[in-house]
């Protein structure tokens, strides 16, 4: 399952996007460092359902549709709060960035209304300052990559003979940090130490090959959070400008969290990442709840459309993480498993998996037989390297099942 981390400062909603995200309820309160461990649950990426396309009626097992909409699960985690020397144990760092190191990527939490002070404590709309709250805590991640990777070229006491930088990175700490050979090459490539012996790297080398890898390794998209305060539309418009290379994405985590209790509580439709909700019956609401509602309609949907909390996480999967999703069904002709369920499974994979890759995702069994695939739309057979398409629904042919489909012909 995807892992997608939370990071930001202290107060700056982390908590309060996860428990919108996941419906849970990790406490929330105005005192840093609230969150003393992580939080983990379950939220979902969105994506529209194929079952309307192929005219089914699906009755999904690992995730959930509704109207159309396939919801599946992906974990997230809501870490500590940072601040400034974080990435020496100050406050809570250590434990914060040991788990944000095992993320497939982060979500940077900013208060867009200037809310929080640089220790993390609420202060006036205003009075904080959301760009460089942002800058501080990057900073401290990379700094914590700068002292994972300083500790690994510690350990190389002489340069090998034998093996790349490459090898000698990724056998040591960074493979523990979710980081791959393949993101440690990009990295090296990208700051021109491809070729430099890790003997020689200076201060400067080991900090821009840990900014790279960081980046590489870790994608991670901004969220302007609390947009329905005072400020908020000028400081996201700041950030939009500061960070235009990246994904800044308006949210209100507190608008979100409002229509997610309300909708399980039977007093709105609402479903989550839609641009509209609807309030089932006003008078059986108490004068709170309808002044809440309406502050949602008016400070919200009518200026930023959505809440931005599910729009963040399809961003991250779909945008930064390139997933695709892929159905795979044992019956090609009637889109279902052996029990009948229809459409039962949705998967997210990389944009380039292979067939193969989706058998081993499923059961390592299944990827050790298979023998080819079928396009269940076309019936075509695909090979066991063909590259998997968004929305591809494929039946996977392994050895013991062809056997039996053989014996079964006349």
């Amino acid at each position: 399952m995807l892992k997608i981390g939370l990071i930001g400062k202290t107060n700056a909603g982390k908590t309060t996007f996860f428990n919108a995200a996941t419906l849970l309820t990790a406490e929330v309160s105005t005192y840093p460092f609230t969150t003393k461990k992580p939080n983990i649950g379950q939220a979902n990426a969105k994506t529209i359902c194929v079952c309307k396309e192929l005219g089914v009626q699906d009755n999904p097992r690992n995730s959930t549709c509704i109207d159309g909409s396939r919801f599946i699960p992906i974990e997230l985690i809501d870490l500590p709060g940072l601040i400034k020397g974080s990435w020496e144990g100050k406050g809570l760092g250590t434990q914060f960035l040991s788990v944000a190191s095992q993320a497939d990527a982060l979500i940077h939490i900013a208060d867009a209304s200037g809310s929080v002070d640089a220790e993390g404590k609420l202060t006036k709309p205003g009075m904080g300052n959301p760009l460089a709250d942002v800058y501080d805590i990057e900073e401290e991640v990379v700094r914590w990559f700068s002292k994972s990777i300083e500790k690994t070229l510690r350990k190389l006491k002489k340069p090998s003979k034998k093996g790349s930088p490459v090898d000698h990175l990724f056998a040591q700490d960074l493979a523990g940090m979710k980081i791959t050979a393949a993101h440690i090459a990009r990295a090296l490539k990208a700051t021109d130490l491809t070729d430099k012996d890790l003997a020689k790297w200076s201060r400067e080398d080991v900090w821009n090959f840990s900014k790279s890898v960081r980046v590489i390794s870790k994608p991670t998209l901004i969220v302007a959070n609390k947009m329905d305060i005072a400020l908020g539309e000028k400081n996201y418009a700041k950030l939009i400008k500061e960070f235009g290379q990246a994904f800044v994405i308006a949210a209100s985590s507190d608008a979100e969290l409002a229509l997610r209790r309300a909708e399980q509580s039977g007093y709105v439709e609402y479903i989550p990442g839609e641009e509209i909700f609807k309030v089932k019956d006003r008078s059986k609401l108490t004068s709170e709840q309808r002044n809440a509602l309406t502050y949602v309609e008016q400070r919200v949907f009518s200026k930023w459309i959505r809440t931005g909390v599910q729009f963040a996480l399809n961003t991250c999967v779909f945008k930064l993480l390139g997933m695709n999703v892929v159905y795979p069904v044992e019956d090609a002709d009637k889109f279902s498993d052996r029990k009948g369920n229809v459409l039962p499974d949705a998967f997210l994979v990389p944009y380039n998996a292979s067939v193969s890759d989706l058998a081993a995702q499923i059961h390592s069994e299944l990827a050790r037989t298979m023998i080819y695939a079928v396009d269940a739309r076309t019936k075509i057979r695909l090979p066991t390297d063909y590259k998997l398409k968004d929305r591809d629904v494929v039946n996977i042919v392994a050895a013991a099942k062809e056997k039996r489909q053989s014996k079964t012909k006349p």
